[in-house]
């Protein structure tokens, strides 16, 4: 989040569709999952840096940070007016840290340079199709995909997804089952595999951000372990767009 005072985050959550639309959440499942993901790993790391390890992850952190710490007034009430219209305790507490703490950021910018920008993945998720839910065997419902989370000392060790912008994760989302591949040197392009139905489709993430065609990835298993290829992670792959994406012409440093 560039702006670090209360009503530009508070502006966009009120602009998400609460509750969100299943087919719009849906297509974009596979960005949102990785957003969350993120969150997680960012929680993880501010829940430890506060002692607030038995919040986390769903929490307003700045009860933690700063007790003693108010909204103006104006903006309360119009976080009062937003959290009514929320659908459950997990999204009500962390929207209300994301307003209160770009509140807090933004009276002393430099307190938390050492910190991630914690809220920004969970709010990026909620304008990509709003609210996710608990079940009552430990998951949560994404919209369309079951996460169970892991233990917090799991997401201190995972490696940051720092790039989140709409070039990124837009070319996450895709129809049908996802596999993606790079060489095992680190070299040559981002490749993906998609499965849907009956049907297979090889692509290559291109320099101009496109996915298109490829050859390069062969059928079987075998021959892709041959061809010097492996297979990556979603959050992986992630970072990789995320750095094609900082390196194309005209991306903002």
């Amino acid at each position: 989040m560039t702006d670090r005072t209360a009503f530009p985050v508070l502006y966009r959550l009120r602009a998400v569709e609460w509750p969100g639309d299943w087919d719009f959440a849906f297509d974009r499942v596979k960005s949102r999952r990785v957003l969350f993901r993120e969150y997680m790993r960012r929680a993880a790391v501010w829940a430890q840096a506060y002692s607030a390890e038995t919040a986390w992850p769903f929490f307003d952190i700045t009860s933690y940070v700063d007790p003693a710490f108010r909204l103006p007034p104006e903006a309360e009430a119009e976080l009062a007016e937003l959290l009514v219209r929320l659908p459950n305790v997990e999204v009500r507490n962390t929207c209300a840290g994301a307003v209160r703490l770009a509140e807090l950021r933004g009276q002393n910018p430099d307190a938390f340079s050492g910190l991630p920008d914690l809220y920004e993945p969970l709010v990026r998720f909620y304008e990509r199709g709003a609210e996710f839910a608990r079940d009552d065997a430990g998951f949560l419902d994404l919209t369309g995909m079951r996460f169970r989370p892991g233990p917090l000392a799991v997401y201190l060790t995972t490696v940051p997804v720092t790039l989140l912008d709409d070039a990124v994760l837009d070319a996450l989302d895709a129809a049908g089952r996802v596999t993606y591949y790079m060489s095992e040197d680190g070299q040559g392009p981002l490749l993906r595999r998609r499965a849907l139905r009956d049907e297979q489709t090889d692509e290559l993430f291109g320099r101009d951000l496109r996915w298109e065609p490829t050859d390069l990835i062969p059928e079987s298993d075998e021959a892709v372990k041959a061809a010097g290829l492996a297979p990556l992670d979603e959050l992986a792959a992630a970072r990789l767009i995320g750095t094609i994406v900082a390196a194309a012409p005209g991306a903002v440093g």
